[in-house]
């Protein structure tokens, strides 16, 4: 017998072995054959007479490990484990809990343009910055440039977006004195702040909002902004700078249309149009309109396609600096008769009662009515209801019978023998 550490040529069982079959192989083939030889395949395992379990297949998937399949130098370049995210350096922008809450301000119905990318982190484009805020500990607003043309004119783009030039708590200190209600919710939603829009931009979105839910009005929003500069992606969010006019105008109302834009595709276009027939270029057009008082700014942002009241006094409101406008819906409408006026309760929304709807807002409430009628507005969404104790609910549910009892009296006043006035009309 050969020792133990000596290959034999043949194996027990009296064949030749692998090896030897191998060598003598090898020996007989040309040096050109070997070249072009193919490395035999590696047998397979044999098949298990029962399939493996989902335990067995979840440790199976474990052992397999992704080859990347880029060439590397293991010596110069060994590969490492991915680094972790680097941590972001948050700049304070020394901006207190009560001037500015992120959840209350940008989730809203402003903007349909800024994402929420974080735990109280909200991200959004700036012009042409690209720009993350989050609430901090000590209840200071940080911010964060992920990406900027002009590094010097971020901070101040910022803040003029952000409206800081006006004094939340002591506009609110006027509010709260002459509404009780106000100064209840004051307690539980400060720092609900009105954004200042680009007009173009806020013009555009708006359009899109017209009969529409948050989801869509959103995906068209998002269609619309990436036809402009890319800026980055947090998140899974890509972002984009706002396009400009001139952009917006080669977008036709066949792409709009196959993009589920409906009926918006051709105010869309139409408005584009419009604004740059404008003398003077259409975005200076929408600037001069913060000069006009409230009406004659909505007047002529009602002569474009598919801006009605409704839609004009969003656009003033959020980005033409008439802080006075009042956007009056179904849902504000409910609110006034709730809580403002509660005289036209039971009447229909027409175009008159629409006009005493805001009328009765900057009577109570002032040069800052819309900023007053926002935080009501807030105060109904269903995600800002959770933020206020079950107290105040079961006071609200409450108020609807003292406020029924108040609008009888109201109409029993005014009844006449002659009957010329029903009950309910305003």
């Amino acid at each position: 017998m050969l020792p133990l550490n000596q290959k034999s040529a043949f194996t027990f069982s009296g064949l030749p072995s692998r090896g030897y079959l191998q060598t003598l192989f090898f020996s007989t083939q040309s040096p050109r054959s070997i070249l072009h030889m193919k490395r035999p395949k590696t047998p397979l395992p044999p098949q298990p007479s029962t399939p493996p379990t989902p335990q067995q297949r979840q440790s199976f998937s474990k052992l397999i490990t992704p080859v990347s399949k880029k060439r590397r130098n293991i010596l110069q370049n060994p590969q490492l484990p991915p680094p972790a995210a680097a941590a972001v350096k948050w700049k304070p922008l020394n901006i207190s809990k009560s001037e500015l809450y992120l959840p209350l301000t940008f989730p809203t119905g402003q903007t349909f343009r800024w994402r929420n990318t974080g735990p109280l982190q909200y991200t959004g484009p700036i012009g042409h910055h690209l720009v993350s805020l989050k609430q901090l500990e000590d209840n200071d607003v940080g911010y964060y440039c992920h990406f900027t043309d002009s590094e010097g004119t971020t901070k101040i783009d910022l803040f003029d977006f952000l409206n800081m030039g006006i004094s939340l708590n002591e506009m609110w200190k006027e509010f709260k004195a002459c509404d009780e209600r106000f100064a209840e919710l004051a307690l539980y939603l400060e720092g609900a702040r009105v954004l200042r829009q680009d007009p173009l931009e806020c013009l555009i979105q708006f359009i899109c909002s017209s009969n529409n839910n948050i989801q869509r009005i959103t995906k068209m929003v998002d269609f619309i902004s990436s036809k402009g500069k890319f800026l980055g992606n947090v998140g899974g969010y890509e972002f984009f700078e706002f396009p400009s006019l001139e952009r917006l105008a080669l977008v036709s109302e066949t792409e709009l249309r196959e993009a589920g834009f409906g009926y918006r595709a051709k105010y869309i276009v139409g408005t584009v149009a419009a604004l740059q027939s404008k003398p003077g270029g259409g975005v200076e057009w929408l600037a001069s309109l913060r000069k006009l008082d409230l009406q004659g700014a909505i007047d002529g942002l009602s002569t474009l396609p598919g801006v009605g009241p409704k839609v004009a006094a969003c656009i003033a409101l959020f980005s033409l600096d008439h802080h006075h406008a009042i956007p009056v819906d179904t849902h504000v409408w409910k609110i006034a008769t709730r809580y403002v006026i509660p005289e036209l309760a039971g009447t229909r929304l027409t175009p008159k009662v629409c006009d005493r709807v805001s009328e009765a807002f900057v009577t109570k409430y002032g040069k800052y009515a819309g900023w007053a009628q926002t935080l009501l507005f807030i105060s109904e969404l269903p995600s800002q209801k959770a933020m206020l104790p079950s107290s105040f609910s079961s006071t609200e549910e409450r108020k609807p019978a003292k406020l029924q009892a108040k609008i009888q009296a109201m109409q029993e006043t005014v009844k006449t023998p002659s009957k010329r006035n029903k009950p309910g009309k305003p």
